[in-house]
């Protein structure tokens, strides 16, 4: 039902203003008629609903102005709109009888459609006060809004159906009635019981509104959020009878209000606090702790080589591992503790009060070891490790921005350490995070610059000295700063993504040498390629080895791919299926780090695999070490029951050889039977043991590469 309202205003833009606020309020439920004059506006009383009216027109000024409306119809509601110069004269025309009066404003006009909603009920609602009861009752019984008046005492005069049915009153059982009881109040935060808007309107004589986060108790206990506006009722000579109040429901609306702001402060995922909710909370860990004299730690966690398990499952199964790990960090502190996803694969562990900073690493300590523990996702038992990286207040720092920084850099470190490990931040820190995204940014470079290059290394038979293998080991030469670190090389190429082309060159230079070789007339021999993780979930993966061996017309025969224990673990299922069609093009497969991980023999079983490598870490001081030498032996018995090939890395004196051959390994790599070298001088050992068996006169021992 439209409600026609007449506007009377010779300013055109500001009345534009008016009626576009009021087509596009209330579902557009207000018909607006715009006259400029006062005489024009006389002729059009009896249609109006309600006018608005400036009191400064062109044939009347000031209270004249409201006189010849309310004389003309003084059952229609009034309001004034008025600029700031003359509000006096508008608060005298509501003394006379105007309902009430806005300034000429952007502002308080977009508040003109709930002014006059409100204004038409309190219009309605007096003209019950003047005996005109059963048809007003008919309107506000009609409208959304609830709608309760009280007489000068605070006593419930009327109630409107919507107002009974929040409430849980009747008309007649509210009657009568102290406000204070019907209409029960509070504060849904403090749960204190809050001034009744309609008292202090009578007290104050003035419109008033309740406070924010307001709830109605009902009369059976159930609460009710409400918003209202609330005004005094005056009689004809502008004396104060009592009030009337006009709200509505908006327990729905600050639901989704409370939802809207919840989501913008968790991870969609995860439902954990993301980035905005931690920033918040380190900042109040920062003013407490600061005030009290206390210490907290923040824990920069990132998964390792999560991007891989990514790629090569989907987003969904990726997706799954990340709620796995989140239940778990979440298992590990306290409930007082914050952990938040800051994005991707990143989590954020707040640890409130610790006492010292061994508390955060006893934290990280058993963080780490839940993450590595098996996630069954999907039918998939995925294993995967973290890097930590740790900073306590105020050591490191007293802004939000430095610690979590600093603690990035930690994180990074521990990567750079080898993974799955937690690192506590240093001041150099910065300089090799700064280093680490230069060298980061040449690696993209450093194939099409050729600062990439292959060394050699051999593979001997420990009872005849004869090489029967050789291990291809990418290097990098950096133009300023020589060459880098194989380990440090591998890390940057795995966390920029470029691991894969890399990985791919060297595969084609290798099995390029290792033809080119043959071809010289050398004996053939196993050409061993390493092969990452993210390198064999790639895309097209066996397909590229395919093309590459019929690039370099090598035999298959005489390629043998190294993969780590850790490489099969992460997802046992898909590595096995690759695994079976390398093994269908005739490639051979070795376990390297052996015993550094996680197999056992039924994983053994599972994957086709022909060689195990003894970890270095076990060879060093198998001579020395009773438990490394006990550990090397059983995996040299194991091999040979599995019928696979054995060979152990790290050979560096002849102690250690002798060791191997006493106990049946047949196989050893090191510097005892030499470092890696360039093609060409390794071409140049080839030709040499040609005519060599022995290993009588192995070559010099080297410092560890």
């Amino acid at each position: 039902m439209y409600k026609h309202i007449l506007l009377i205003e010779d300013d055109a833009v500001f009345a534009n203003a008016l009626v576009r606020e009021l087509d596009h309020s209330n579902g557009g439920s207000f018909e607006v008629e715009w006259v400029r004059r006062c005489t024009d506006a006389l002729a059009r009383l009896s249609v109006a609903a309600a006018i608005v009216s400036d009191l400064y027109l062109p044939d009347s000024r000031g209270m004249k102005t409201f006189e010849l409306l309310f004389a003309a119809a003084p059952h229609v509601p009034i309001l004034i709109l008025v600029d700031a110069q003359y509000e006096q004269a508008a608060q005298a025309a509501v003394q006379r009888g105007a309902h009430d009066y806005l300034f000429k404003t952007a502002s308080d006009a977009s508040q003109l459609p709930k002014a006059l909603r409100n204004m038409i009920a309190r219009a309605a609602h007096s003209e019950i006060l003047f005996n005109e009861k059963e048809r007003a009752q008919l309107m506000l019984n009609s409208i959304a809004d609830a709608v309760v008046s009280t007489d000068i005492l605070g006593r419930v005069t009327y109630i409107n159906a919507r107002a009974g049915s929040l409430s849980g009153w009747s008309p007649e059982e509210a009657a009568g009635h102290p406000v204070e009881d019907v209409f029960r109040i509070i504060d849904a935060t403090s749960r204190q019981i809050t001034l009744n808007p309609m008292t202090l309107a009578i007290r104050e004589n003035k419109s008033v509104a309740l406070p924010t986060n307001c709830v109605l108790v009902r009369r059976d206990g159930t609460e009710a959020a409400i918003e209202d506006s609330t005004a005094p009722i005056r009689d004809r000579g502008g004396a104060v009878t009592g009030a009337i109040m006009v709200f509505h429901d908006v327990t729905a609306g600050r639901a989704m209000t409370f939802k809207m702001s919840y989501l913008a402060q968790h991870d969609s995922l995860t439902d954990l606090p993301n980035r905005v909710l931690l920033t918040d909370r380190v900042r109040e860990a920062i003013a407490l702790s600061g005030r009290h004299g206390r210490r907290f730690s923040v824990v920069v966690l990132d998964l390792d080589r999560f991007k891989h398990i990514n790629d090569s499952l989907g987003h969904v199964v990726g997706d799954a591992l990340l709620l796995s790990v989140a239940a778990r960090l979440l298992s590990c502190v306290r409930t007082s503790d914050t952990v938040s996803r800051r994005g991707g694969d990143e989590f954020v562990v707040l640890l409130w009060e610790v006492a010292h900073s061994q508390d955060a690493a006893v934290a990280a300590e058993k963080i780490l070891h839940a993450v590595r523990q098996p996630h069954d996702v999907d039918g998939h038992e995925l294993h995967i490790t973290a890097s930590i990286g740790i900073v306590t207040y105020p050591e490191d720092g007293t802004v939000t921005e430095t610690l979590i920084d600093k603690a990035d850099f930690a994180m990074y470190h521990a990567k750079d350490c080898g993974r799955d490990n937690y690192q506590f931040f240093k001041p150099e820190m910065n300089a090799l995070a700064i280093q680490r995204q230069s060298l980061e940014v040449d690696l993209r470079h450093a194939i099409a610059r050729r600062e990439l290059y292959l060394q050699y290394q051999s593979k001997v038979d420990l009872d005849s000295g004869t090489i029967i293998g050789v291990e291809a080991l990418v290097r990098w030469r950096h133009p300023d700063r020589g060459p880098i670190p194989p380990a440090q090389l591998i890390s940057i190429a795995e966390e920029c993504g470029l691991i894969v082309p890399i990985g791919q060159w060297v595969l084609r230079e290798a099995c390029r040498q290792a033809r080119s070789w043959e071809l010289a007339g050398l004996p053939p021999m196993c050409m061993a390629v390493n092969i990452s993780s993210v390198e064999l979930r790639a895309r097209g993966f066996v397909s590229n080895v395919r093309a590459v061996l019929a690039e370099t017309a090598l035999d298959p025969r005489h390629l043998e791919l190294e993969l780590t224990e850790t490489v099969l673990m992460e997802d046992s299922k898909s590595a096995a299926e690759v695994l079976a069609e390398l093994k269908e093009i005739g490639v051979r497969l070795a376990l390297d780090d052996f015993g550094t991980g996680y197999s056992s023999l039924s994983y053994l079983k599972r994957f086709p695999i022909d060689t195990l490598k003894i970890d270095q870490s076990f060879v060093r001081d198998l001579t020395t070490d009773q438990e490394d030498a006990g550990i090397v032996a059983a995996v040299i018995g194991m091999g040979k029951s599995l019928h696979m090939r054995v060979i152990a890395e790290g050979v560096e004196t002849r102690e250690q050889l002798e060791f191997l051959q006493e106990h049946g390994c047949p196989h050893g790599q090191g510097f005892y039977f030499g470092r890696p070298v360039s093609a060409s001088e390794f071409g140049q050992v080839l030709e040499r043991h040609q005519s060599e068996t022995a290993i009588a006169r192995p070559l010099p021992v080297q410092a560890r590469d």
